[in-house]
């Protein structure tokens, strides 16, 4: 069944009680790209948007991050881009009583895999193309393990939630001590 076009309504007219996974919210994105899990799928966790607030930030940064992405690489599945709180506690390991205070249980953040293409080259088209970004983060980035290695993470706030920093990190292997570890800029090595 198709959905509607939503792909140009105003984020203030969408509702979680209204807008049907096989809608269009961006002008190649239908809502289910952003909340399919195949973790959430195999332990029976509902990853549905839980509020218009997480919906309407999910669609902003469809139209404005993985549209642009889309628009310039062609298609691609987005990884991550809304986690419930169950499949946060799950992927994280933590106790039912614990709260995640990422961006991705808001609809904010998106992890971003292009076949074919460096981790690390992504990073920078999306610091140098997108118009605005919270952070763009190049994790688990490791040069050891082939360019295509890690994800990047790119966030946006919504209108109304203030001022995206523009932050480029890096979540990258520490020479030292071998772990993983938060680094400013955009880089393969702490």
């Amino acid at each position: 069944m198709a959905g509607q076009d939503l792909s140009k309504a105003a984020l203030a007219s969408l509702s979680t009680a209204t807008v049907r996974p096989e809608d269009l919210i961006a002008p190649n994105f239908q809502l289910y790209e952003l909340t399919v899990s195949e973790l959430a799928a195999r332990r029976g966790i509902d990853n549905a948007l839980h509020d218009d607030a997480a919906l309407r930030s999910a669609v902003h940064l469809a139209r404005a991050v993985l549209q642009p992405i889309r628009d310039r690489f062609g298609r691609f599945t987005p990884n991550s881009v809304y986690r419930s709180q169950a499949l946060e506690r799950l992927l994280k390991d933590r106790p039912a009583s614990w709260i995640s205070t990422s961006q991705h249980t808001e609809g904010r953040a998106c992890d971003v895999e292009i076949a074919g293409m460096a981790t690390l080259e992504l990073a920078h088209w999306a610091s140098a193309n997108l118009p605005n970004y919270d952070q763009i983060i190049c994790e688990c980035y490791d040069p050891r393990k082939g360019p295509n290695s890690g994800w990047v993470h790119i966030s946006l706030l919504p209108p109304g939630m203030g001022k995206n920093r523009r932050q480029l990190l890096s979540y990258v292997v520490d020479a030292a001590s071998d772990k993983l570890v938060y680094v400013e800029g955009l880089q393969a090595q702490a």
